[in-house]
C-alpha cells in the first residue's frame, strides 16, 4: 500500500524534512510513504484568502489519483486514539487501495477537499503549526504500524 501525503505549503525547514524522513524510513516496505508538496495559493493585499484556499483545493483535488481513499486532516474531523489509528491503518491496508492524506495550508482545506474525503481526521483540537503536522502525522503512522506489527516501539 502507498500512503501519499498531499500537503499545501512551501518547502519546510531542514528539521522538519529530517523528522519526516526519519519516520518514513522506519516504515516497512509494504507501506510506502510519498510526500507531494503543493504550492500555496497567492495571498496578499488584492488576493482574498478564500480564493487562495480555493486554488489550493483545486490543485489538491487534481493530485488525488483515481481509486485512492482520501483522508482529510482537519481540526473539525474526528479524533482518533492511537489504537483507533492502528485499526484504521489495518483497514486501509486490507482494502487493497492506496490512500492520500490531505494537509491544508495556513487557512485550512478547501471545502471541496473535505467533501471529497472518505474520512475526516483531527490530529488534535489544538491548532498545530504546519511543520509539526507533518512530523506528528508520520510519528503516529509509524506508531500505528508498530502496534499492528507487535513492535515494541509503542510500549
Amino acid at each position: 500500500m502507498r500512503l501519499r501525503i498531499l500537503a499545501v505549503g512551501p518547502r519546510m525547514p531542514g528539521w522538519v524534512d529530517e523528522g519526516f524522513q526519519e519516520y518514513a524510513k522506519r516504515m516497512p516496505p509494504e507501506i510506502r510513504i510519498d510526500l507531494l508538496e503543493l504550492p500555496l495559493g497567492p495571498r496578499g493585499k488584492n488576493q482574498p484568502v478564500a480564493r487562495a484556499v480555493e486554488r489550493e483545493g483545486q490543485a489538491m483535488i487534481k493530485a488525488i489519483e483515481a481509486g485512492e481513499g482520501v483522508i482529510a486532516l482537519d481540526v473539525r474531523g474526528r479524533s482518533w486514539s492511537t489504537e483507533k489509528l492502528a485499526s484504521q491503518l489495518r483497514g486501509w491496508q486490507e482494502s487493497g487501495r492506496n490512500h492520500s492524506l490531505l494537509i491544508g495550508g495556513p487557512d485550512g482545506l478547501a471545502p471541496e477537499c473535505i467533501a471529497r474525503a472518505d474520512q475526516c481526521w483531527s490530529l488534535s483540537p489544538l491548532t498545530l503549526p504546519h511543520p509539526l503536522v507533518r512530523i506528528v502525522l508520520m510519528e503516529q503512522l509509524y506508531r500505528a504500524w508498530s502496534i499492528n506489527a507487535g513492535h515494541p516501539y509503542h510500549k
